[in-house]
């Protein structure tokens, strides 16, 4: 039976201000391609409850798994998530039905005084809840000649924007994507390289899912998926799930498209992991054709992942025991 075109779609969104504004895109989205009207549902996780290091309250999962059981419920219709907040592994009843087009990749330095991290003093305080922006943020400092101390925060945008405002800190590390969709993109004063800081694996991207049984919503959804994000996304997240079989370094990883002219037809896949003090850092690259399916584009990012478990990659933080 086909629901009627006047019942609403429940997106199921996380509380902050930052899933509310891009759930709030994609709904837009929905509602052009169904016609159809689109619902927020607010769902609290446990992630946005808990005031103890992501690392401790078991990573990025802890932001996903209530959508998700709201999803199975049957208490909303569709969830949007950040990427990068998604486990590697995929439930088998649930289905990414789209991955639209990523935003900017980069970290963003929001710092005091407008400063840029090259005209960070020395010892300049840098908070960051991330091991991966620690390890390649002391990584670069060194290259630059200098040291900097590196403070765990957690909290939203304002929040973290407020150590620098009221003087703890010197500056602050986040996701230039989300100060992009929440309207604040200009209180970056550096944007981070990707040569110089690979982003979080999936960084800048939304996952759009649903349940495996809804056919008629996963193709309607389908409507969203950029082809490109998938592909790049899927490698890096190959390359993420095959480390984290072997390694317990934190890991950044991107994967890029090289055009000749205006075709493209190469995808380089770049991949780090390091020790925290940014003293030693793994980073290899590997180019090939532009994945044509999800098979070619996880075969890619696993190619890699043994690349850099070969380079020593395992050692950096010690190995996982099995």
């Amino acid at each position: 039976m086909n629901p009627r075109l006047d019942q609403p779609l429940r997106l199921g969104t996380r509380r902050s201000k930052l899933a509310m504004s891009q759930s709030g895109h994609v709904a837009e989205a929905v509602r052009a391609v169904t016609g159809r009207p689109v619902e927020l549902v607010e769902i609290t996780t446990y992630g946005d409850v808990s005031r103890e290091h992501l690392a401790q309250i078991g990573g990025t999962g802890v932001f996903v798994t209530a959508l998700r059981d709201a999803l199975l419920r049957g208490e909303v219709d569709f969830a949007v998530h950040s990427l990068k907040d998604l486990p590697t592994t995929q439930p088998d009843d649930l289905v990414i039905a789209a991955m639209p087009r990523r935003e900017d990749v980069r970290d963003a330095l929001v710092a005091r005084d407008g400063l840029t991290f090259e005209e960070l003093p020395d010892g300049a305080r840098i908070g960051t809840g991330s091991p991966r922006r620690t390890a390649q943020l002391n990584h670069l400092a060194l290259s630059l000649g200098k040291r900097i101390e590196t403070v765990p925060i957690r909290g939203n945008v304002d929040t973290r924007i407020g150590f620098v405002r009221d003087g703890e800190l010197d500056a602050v590390v986040l996701a230039a994507a989300g100060l992009n969709r929440i309207g604040r993109g200009d209180e970056a004063t550096d944007l981070l390289s990707v040569d110089s800081v690979l982003p979080a694996p999936g960084q800048g991207a939304l996952a759009v899912e649903c349940r495996a049984s809804d056919a008629g919503l996963i193709a309607a959804l389908g409507e969203l998926d950029d082809p490109f994000t998938r592909a790049a996304v899927t490698a890096e997240r190959s390359l993420l799930a095959a480390l984290e079989a072997g390694c317990s370094a934190p890991v950044g990883a991107f994967a890029d498209l090289l055009a000749d002219g205006q075709i493209v037809n190469e995808m380089r896949l770049r991949g780090v992991v390091g020790t925290l003090d940014g003293s030693t850092l793994v980073q290899l690259s590997t180019t090939g054709p532009v994945p044509q399916s999800y098979d070619e584009a996880m075969a890619l990012g696993r190619e890699l992942a043994d690349e850099m478990l070969a380079k020593g990659a395992a050692g950096l933080m010690g190995e996982r025991s099995l």
